[in-house]
C-alpha cells in the first residue's frame, strides 16, 4: 500500500495534515461560534458559513494564476504564513462590535492564505507522479494523501472541544446544549473559550512549516512550473506541448467535471452546517451501545492503527514486520474493547463531535479502496476517474435519503445513529470524488495551466460551497425530510449528467 510512492508524497502530506488540523478545528465550533457570541439566526449563520467557505475555496484560482507565474513552493509558504495571521486574530476575544470586524478580517486572511496553499501544494504532488516510474500510482498516491490530511481532521473536534471545554471550565461553567441566550454570562465565557480553542490552529500552522522546510530536498525537483521546468530541463515532470484541439478537448472535459463536483460540494460541506444544526437541534445529546466508541477520539485513533496494522500483517514481506504488525493489531483492539467496557451507560455528546466521524471513516476506508483499486487494475478492470466520480454522486444521493428518512418524525430527538450513517456514506462518496478527483485534474490539465485549473477544482468547490446556504434557507421553510430531499434529487441529477458522457470523459482520461 505504501510501497511504489515518491518520498515527497509523505511530507508534503504531512504538512497538509496540519494545515488541515487547524481548518477543521476551526470549522468544527465556528457554527456554534457564530451563535453563541453574536446570537446570529441559523439563516445569518449559514449566510456567514457558506460565505466564508466559499471565498476559502475561491483564493486558490488566485493562487494558482500567480504560481503559474512565479512558483509553486513560494506560494505554498506564503500562504502559511498569511493563514496564521488570521488564525491568531481569531483566537484573541473582544467585545462584539470590536470582534465583528476582527473576525470578518481574520476570515479574509485565512481564505487568502488557504488560497496560496491549498491547490499549490497538490501540484506538486502532481509534479512528482509525472516521473513514469510513479505514473501508475497517482490516483493511490493522491487517495493516501487524502487519508493522512483527515488525521489532522480527524484529531480536530476533539481539540476544538478539548480547549473549549478547558476554558469554559475555568470560567466556571460546564457545556450546555440547552442554554439560553439569555444567559449572557454563560454565552460570553463559551464564546471566549472558543475564541481561544481557534489558537489550536495556529500551532499547527507552525508544524506544518517545520515538516515543509526540512523535507524540501524531498520534492524540490517537482516544485517547478512549466517555465521553471524547462529553463532547468527536468525531465521528470510533464513539460508535454499540446495542440489548440488538444487543449480544448482536456479543458472541455475538466469543466464538466467541475459542474458535477459543485453540486457534491454543496452536498458534502452540510457537514459544518445543516448536519451540525441537525446533531444540535434534533439529535440525541446522549449515546449508548456500540455508538459510545464513535464518541472517544481515543478509542477512534486505535482504531485506525488496528486497521492500518492489519494490512501490514498481511502485505509485509518481512517475518518481523509481520509479526510485529500482528502484535500492535492485537494490542490496539484490545485497548478499544477495555475502554468500550470502561465507558458509562449513558455517554453524553455534544454537536461537534459527529464531525470526527467523516474524517475516521476516511483514514479507515482509504486503505481498502487502494486495494480495490489495485486488484482491479492488476485484471485489467480498473475504474476510471470519472466513472468513480459518478458513483460518488449517487452514494451521496443514498446518503441524503437515510437523512430524509430519520427527519420524518421529528416530535422527539432522534437517534445518533442516523447522523453517523449519513457520515459513513458521504465518507464513502468523498473517498470516490474528491482524492480521485484531484488526481485527475492533475493528470488531464495542460501544463501551462496545472496551476490555475487546480485553482479551477478548487474555485467550483467555492460555489458548491456557497450554495450551502440554500439548505439553511429553506430550514425553516419546509419539513427536514423535504429539504434533505432537494439534496438527493440534485445528486441524482448530477450523477445522471456525468455518466451520459462518460465516453467523452474517459477518452481524455485515458480508460
Amino acid at each position: 500500500m505504501f510501497k511504489g510512492h515518491p518520498k515527497g508524497l509523505y511530507a508534503l502530506a504531512l504538512a497538509n495534515t496540519g494545515e488541515r488540523f487547524g481548518y477543521y478545528t476551526m470549522l468544527a465550533i465556528f457554527v456554534l461560534y457564530l451563535q453563541a457570541k453574536f446570537g446570529y439566526s441559523i439563516n445569518q449563520t449559514g449566510s456567514i458559513y457558506s460565505a466564508f467557505i466559499a471565498i476559502t475555496y475561491v483564493m486558490p484560482l488566485v493562487g494558482g494564476f500567480i504560481a503559474d507565474r512565479v512558483g509553486y513552493g513560494k506560494m505554498v509558504k506564503l500562504g502559511i504564513c498569511v493563514m496564521f495571521l488570521g488564525y491568531l486574530l481569531l483566537s484573541i476575544p473582544m467585545g462584539i462590535d470590536v470582534a465583528k470586524a476582527s473576525m470578518f478580517t481574520a476570515l479574509g486572511l485565512i481564505a487568502i492564505g488557504t488560497g496560496f496553499f491549498k491547490g499549490n501544494l497538490q501540484v506538486i504532488i502532481g509534479n512528482l507522479y509525472d516521473d513514469p516510474k510513479y505514473q501508475q500510482f497517482r490516483d493511490n498516491g493522491f487517495s493516501l494523501f487524502y487519508m493522512a490530511i483527515n488525521i489532522g481532521s480527524m484529531l480536530a473536534p476533539a481539540a476544538a472541544i478539548g480547549v473549549s471545554n478547558f476554558f469554559l471550565k475555568r470560567a466556571g461553567f460546564i457545556y450546555d446544549v440547552n442554554a439560553s441566550a439569555t444567559d449572557t454570562a454563560y454565552m460570553n465565557a463559551l464564546s471566549n473559550s472558543y475564541n481561544l480553542g481557534f489558537g489550536v490552529a495556529c500551532f499547527s500552522l507552525v508544524f506544518s512549516m517545520i515538516i515543509y522546510l526540512a523535507c524540501q530536498k524531498w520534492f524540490v525537483h517537482a516544485d517547478v512550473n512549466l517555465k521553471q521546468a524547462k529553463e532547468k530541463k527536468v525531465t521528470n515532470v510533464n513539460v508535454e506541448e499540446l495542440t489548440p484541439k488538444q487543449t480544448r478537448s482536456r479543458m472541455t472535459a475538466l469543466f464538466l467535471v467541475f459542474a458535477v463536483v459543485i453540486v457534491f460540494w454543496m452536498s458534502f460541506q452540510q457537514s459544518g452546517l445543516g448536519l451540525t444544526l441537525f446533531a444540535k437541534d434534533y439529535t440525541l445529546d446522549t449515546a449508548s451501545g456500540l455508538a459510545r466508541i464513535g464518541f472517544d477520539v481515543l478509542s477512534l485513533v486505535l482504531l485506525a492503527i488496528g486497521v492500518y496494522a492489519a494490512f501490514s500483517t498481511f502485505q509485509s514481506e518481512r517475518k518481523t514486520a509481520k509479526i510485529i504488525s500482528l502484535m500492535v493489531w492485537i494490542l490496539t483492539f484490545g485497548i478499544v474493547i477495555v475502554r468500550y467496557f470502561g465507558f458509562p451507560d449513558i455517554m453524553s455528546v455534544r454537536p461537534e463531535q459527529f464531525q470526527q466521524f467523516n474524517p475516521f471513516f476516511i483514514v479507515v476506508f482509504t486503505p481498502f479502496v487502494m486495494l480495490m483499486a489495485t486488484e482491479s487494475t492488476k485484471k485489467g478492470k480498473g475504474i476510471s476517474a470519472p466513472r468513480k466520480i459518478g458513483y460518488g454522486m449517487i452514494m451521496a444521493a443514498v446518503a441524503y435519503l437515510v437523512m430524509a428518512i430519520g427527519s420524518v418524525d421529528l416530535s422527539q430527538r432522534v437517534s445518533p445513529n442516523w447522523l453517523i450513517s449519513t457520515y459513513f456514506l458521504l465518507t464513502i462518496a468523498e473517498l470516490l470524488l474528491s482524492p480521485i478527483g484531484i488526481s485527475f485534474v492533475t493528470k488531464v490539465a495542460p501544463p501551462k495551466y496545472k496551476g490555475i485549473m487546480m485553482g479551477c477544482w478548487y474555485g467550483v468547490s467555492a460555489i458548491g460551497n456557497y450554495l450551502t446556504r440554500v439548505i439553511t434557507g429553506l430550514w425553516d421553510k419546509l419539513p427536514l425530510w423535504q429539504v434533505w430531499s432537494v439534496l438527493i434529487v440534485l445528486c441524482t441529477i448530477a450523477a445522471i449528467f456525468i455518466f451520459s458522457i462518460m465516453k467523452k470523459l474517459e477518452s481524455v482520461d485515458g480508460k
